[in-house]
């Protein structure tokens, strides 16, 4: 097994957790300019295999190997991580999850209340932080992704050419509102609405399902997708993101307009995310404390 080797300027090495997506990639290129040595940790059937170019070890575990991953970051020289990209928690209700992902000594211990003995519950918030507190256990410290990119997080403001209208600002505060109580009871942090009715709300499939259920509900289109941290997010974990994926699976189901939450949604590829909604007439908008937006005539 490869181990990280000394970097030159001296720098600790950050372990980075690599999910589904984009931001996994970014994450490293940026820990790479910064000079520190990048340990990635690549979740099995999630991670982008090009992250192994992009840090200096590379090795991927599934699931289930809790105990082989601490092993490999101490092993490493890692005492701060970090955590970035989707984990696909579909995976988890399929049947061949334990014979894919098969778990460890570790995992098992770890997980036994929430999947044999069933004292506690499955919420990401629970078994994201039954992660985190496993890792520290080791003297790993698990910290936000954003430390290292805090530019990351979008700004307020709309970033579109286009405006909301008024039944879109109406539909947007409509959607803030279920969002936000949906994320307090950790069940999921979109929802699609349309003339202040809810069409998809977000759970375990993630939000791109959740855009695509609503355009199967709506095909007339043109609703709106709120998406929101949660009253009690922890940034270390489950932060919001949106991305091109994100407008390209709006596009395809007929959603027109995107309200994110300012500041706490990480917003990856802005200037590519902005050109394609302008391109096709959509709205992006950024809002602080469920502020409600002004709605064009």
């Amino acid at each position: 097994m490869q181990v990280c080797q000394p970097h030159p300027e001296n720098a600790a090495p950050v372990g980075l957790v690599a999910g589904w997506g984009r931001y996994p990639l970014v994450i490293a290129q940026v820990l790479r300019q910064q000079h520190r040595p990048v340990v990635c940790l690549a979740v099995k059937d999630h991670a982008d295999p090009a992250l192994r170019e992009l840090s200096d070890v590379y090795a991927e575990f599934g699931l289930g190997k809790l105990g082989a991953s601490l092993r490999y970051f101490r092993r490493n020289g890692v005492t701060t991580a970090t955590m970035a990209g989707k984990i696909h928690k579909v995976l988890l209700f399929r049947t061949s999850f334990l014979w894919k992902h098969f778990p460890d000594w570790r995992c098992l211990r770890t997980f036994y209340p929430h999947f044999i003995s069933h004292r506690r519950d499955r919420k990401d918030d629970t078994l994201l932080g039954a992660i985190v507190d496993a890792f520290a256990e080791e003297g790993i410290t698990m910290v936000p992704a954003t430390d290292f990119l805090p530019e990351v997080l979008v700004k307020p403001g709309c970033l579109t050419r286009r405006q909301p209208s008024r039944i879109e600002a109406i539909d947007i505060a409509f959607g803030w509102t279920i969002a936000k109580e949906m994320g307090r009871l950790d069940i999921g942090q979109s929802v699609a609405v349309k003339g202040q009715a809810a069409l998809a709300v977000e759970a375990v499939e993630g939000t791109d399902l959740c855009i695509q259920r609503a355009g199967q509900l709506c095909p007339s289109g043109g609703f709106t997708v709120v998406k929101v941290a949660k009253p009690q997010q922890d940034m270390r974990f489950d932060v919001p993101t949106v991305g091109l994926v994100t407008l390209e699976s709006m596009r395809k189901s007929g959603a027109r307009v995107l309200a994110i939450e300012a500041n706490r949604t990480i917003l990856i590829d802005e200037p590519q995310v902005i050109e394609f909604a302008n391109r096709h007439g959509m709205v992006i908008i950024a809002l602080e404390n469920g502020q409600t937006p002004d709605g064009g005539p």
